[in-house]
């Protein structure tokens, strides 16, 4: 399926270092001129602002989804394609899944990682097909990724569910694993049987 609208996920704060605004404002000139529209939360300051304003700039298509209650708090980017803001977080997300064709996350706090899991389980559990990734800026999600591979290790996630992440530090590489990406074929629950069964034939 054709990427033609990324949604990105990342934080109302600029971070720690210039290279944060640095990628993230790439990451808005590389969508616009790959004319490839954003999707992200609506937000006017840190990563969320310098994301949405460089595809502006760009002449890109600018999509925006804020809950009511947090136009205020957020500092809701008013000057972009299109703003909708809706009454929750759950119709937030919903709508930000639903209007875009994949997912990319760039730095960003809690609520980043939050979003991002949740649209990777859904992908995990098949409910939809549209690829993943981070935008790992300066190895911020390096730590993360080893997280990540200790769980399949473990055997909490699958080798499957592994490879719905897909990684890079440049903008324009990242989109280029999206446009060639082939989701796996996941059947998690045959997976935990199997290693259910497994385990009693060991003991």
């Amino acid at each position: 399926m054709p990427v033609k609208r990324v949604c990105i996920f990342c934080g109302s704060s600029p971070g720690s270092r210039p290279i944060y605004l640095e990628k993230a404002r790439e990451m808005g000139r590389v969508l616009a001129e790959s004319h490839i529209g954003l999707v992200y939360g609506g937000g006017k300051v840190g990563m969320m602002g310098a994301v949405a304003e460089a595809t502006m700039e760009a002449k890109g298509e600018v999509i925006g989804v804020i809950p009511g209650d947090l136009v205020r708090k957020e500092v809701a980017f008013t000057g972009i394609t299109d703003l909708r803001v809706v009454n929750s977080m759950h119709e937030r997300k919903a709508l930000m899944a639903q209007l875009s064709d994949a997912f990319i996350a760039l730095p960003g706090g809690l609520g980043t990682i939050e979003e991002f899991f949740e649209i990777l389980t859904w992908a995990q559990l098949g409910i939809h097909k549209k690829p993943c990734g981070f935008l790992n800026v300066d190895g911020y999600y390096d730590k993360m990724i080893q997280f990540i591979d200790y769980a399949v290790r473990e055997q909490f996630i699958g080798p499957g569910g592994r490879s719905l992440i897909l990684v890079d530090d440049d903008p324009m590489a990242l989109l280029k694993k999206f446009q060639a990406y082939q989701p796996p074929t996941i059947d998690k629950a045959a997976w935990a049987l199997a290693l259910a069964n497994n385990h009693i034939s060991k003991t």
